[in-house]
């Protein structure tokens, strides 16, 4: 099948990398893939996730994929890199739910609500394609007994989703705790990024081993033979998304679409149509233009800068001479 064709990553070089500091601490060299090769297999399995889209669209099956890991695992970053060709507005739309963030719970409502129902609203929607990125801190910073019955209805819902026609997956980004830190650390000092730090992940610090007991709790309880867990390993980025998109498209029975063909028909000629002119609108500056200005204006001040630092060689040759 088409799936099968996505399952083979490029046999291409790796390139080797030194993480920094790596020599101090002898620490081994980490073998990752170039920018290149990374990209050029991506768009290998973006095209195959059209596919899949079109296979969906085509047969009116649902799809779910769950992503869930702690914080700066990678989650939102392998979403961006799932939905990024697909069509947002066919009805076999690919819809992405976010939960609220994993903060305390506040109020009557959010503290006896159980944390397994928010996909339920997201599963309702009638789309056939569905991402959810969720956070492992919903179940770390809930309630004892909304944990407890989460756990036990999670199960039991998930089956009814599969038993309903729903194609499951759910997939753990599990990071380590030093590339955790080094990518909080990164946020912080970025400004286009700091937005993504929050409070709750100050909490995610102090209560790491509160967390991972939490996983290990969920785990034990929802990773099921009909659903069960698959674990991503997030360390490297690069790595998790192609990881992800392949294992996706092996476990999907998808099938090529033929596509019908397009044809664009000639453009019908305007009649009795004169466009107005351009003085009556209001125009946006020509910024870039301003920008190619100041490039050129700085090309032609290094050509003649070169130049004369040329041209002043032979001269300095001859006086020492």
């Amino acid at each position: 099948m088409a799936h099968d064709k996505a399952k083979s990553a490029s046999s291409t070089r790796r390139a080797v990398v030194t993480p920094p500091g790596a020599a101090e601490d002898n620490k081994p060299k980490v073998h990752r893939l170039s920018r290149i090769e990374y990209e050029s297999e991506l768009i290998k399995l973006q095209n195959e996730l059209v596919q899949l889209q079109e296979w969906v669209k085509a047969t009116g099956q649902r799809l779910v994929v769950i992503f869930e890991g702690r914080d700066a695992a990678g989650k939102g970053s392998t979403i961006k890199r799932v939905t990024e060709f697909l069509n947002p507005v066919s009805p076999a739309s690919s819809r992405c739910r976010s939960p609220p963030s994993a903060s305390a719970p506040s109020g009557t409502s959010s503290a006896t609500s159980h944390i397994c129902p928010r996909p339920v609203r997201w599963s309702s929607s009638t789309a056939p394609g569905t991402t959810a990125p969720a956070s492992s801190g919903s179940w770390a910073s809930a309630p004892p007994r909304s944990t407890a019955a989460s756990c036990t209805s999670a199960p039991a819902f998930e089956r009814m989703l599969i038993e309903d026609g729903i194609i499951l997956r759910k997939y753990w980004f599990s990071v380590s705790d030093e590339e955790q830190e080094r990518r909080f650390r990164s946020r912080v000092q970025d400004p286009l990024r700091r937005w993504k730090f929050s409070p709750n992940d100050l909490l995610t610090r102090d209560r790491w081993v509160d967390f991972s007991r939490a996983k290990d709790e969920m785990f034990v309880h929802t990773d099921l033979p009909e659903a069960p867990w698959y674990v991503i390993e997030a360390d490297i980025k690069r790595h998790a998304r192609l990881n992800t998109i392949a294992h996706l498209l092996s476990t999907v029975p998808y099938e090529h679409v033929q596509a019908p063909p397009i044809q664009l028909p000639p453009r019908p000629a305007a009649q009795d149509y004169e466009r107005p002119p351009r003085e009556l609108f209001h125009a946006v500056p020509d910024y870039a233009g301003g920008m190619l200005e100041k490039l050129d204006a700085e090309k032609a001040r290094r050509k003649v800068e070169k130049e004369t630092k040329k041209a002043a060689k032979p001269a300095t040759k001859q006086a020492g001479a």
